[in-house]
């Protein structure tokens, strides 16, 4: 059920475009049109949108990453008067859609001069995610004390307890929070087609989608193509960080 739409996928990108339209539809294609894979390369701009996606997701993952983690030990460490009414707080703005904070973060973005750029969708990671934040918190809290007594013992402060214990620790939970946060930035359409308006700038889901209005028509096996491409990264990342992705969650999950 899972893998129905894959294959249908890479079965359509193989054909002509005549053959897509055909019923009932052919699973292996007749002839094999490697050439569209070429195509998508040739004739639409595939590479800018590969390596606009790359760096923005790249640095998105390692802004965000950082911040949720040094947030995170924050709520986990430092006992402060407020921090469990502020820590309920970050967890609410999860429970608010996106769609309530949009027409304002547009306004404040377009006043700071920052549409038509990525400014707006990487800037706001300085701030971490809530999500990766609990997520990271759970995980140190399941850290021993007994580790940070001991570095305060050597004389060592809250940030040689956090860059010496806590993130070599930590690589499971980072990792699990990278691969999220890879996910829902390599495929968000909403932010670049809110902000982004050169076609130059465009990530490779703003460039799927205008794929149409490029031929005039949907040409359904150029586009399968471009989305073959389009998946491979993140399948790719998932596959080798498997093993700390599940270790993260299941960490998480299960202590604090």
């Amino acid at each position: 059920m899972f893998l129905f739409p894959l294959i249908w996928m890479v079965s359509t990108s193989l054909k002509t475009t005549g053959s897509v339209q055909k019923i009932p539809q052919t699973w292996i294609p007749s002839p094999v049109e490697w050439i569209n894979y070429v195509k998508i390369f040739t004739d639409f701009p595939l590479l800018t949108y590969v390596w606009n996606t790359s760096w923005y997701t790249g640095l998105s993952v390692i802004i965000t990453a950082f911040a949720s983690s040094f947030i995170a030990f924050g709520f986990a460490r430092l006992k402060a008067r407020g921090s469990t009414i502020l820590f309920a707080i970050v967890l609410s703005t999860m429970m608010l859609p996106p769609q309530v904070t949009m027409i304002p973060q547009y306004l404040l973005f377009n006043k700071l001069g920052w549409t038509d750029s990525y400014s707006p969708l990487i800037i706001p990671s300085v701030g971490g995610s809530a999500f990766l934040i609990f997520l990271l918190r759970q995980f140190y809290m399941g850290i021993p004390r007994s580790l940070d007594e001991a570095v305060r013992m050597d004389g060592g402060g809250y940030f040689t307890i956090y860059f010496k214990i806590i993130l070599p620790l930590s690589v499971p939970a980072l990792a699990t929070a990278g691969v999220m946060e890879f996910m829902y930035r390599w495929n968000d359409l909403m932010g670049p087609l809110i902000y982004i308006n050169s076609p130059e700038k465009y990530p490779l889901s703003l460039g799927l989608a205008n794929l149409t209005a490029a031929y005039g028509a949907t040409p359904w096996n150029l586009l399968m193509a471009a989305s073959v491409v389009a998946i491979t990264p993140p399948l790719l990342l998932f596959f080798f960080a498997q093993k700390y992705f599940i270790q993260g969650i299941v960490v998480s999950g299960s202590k604090g």
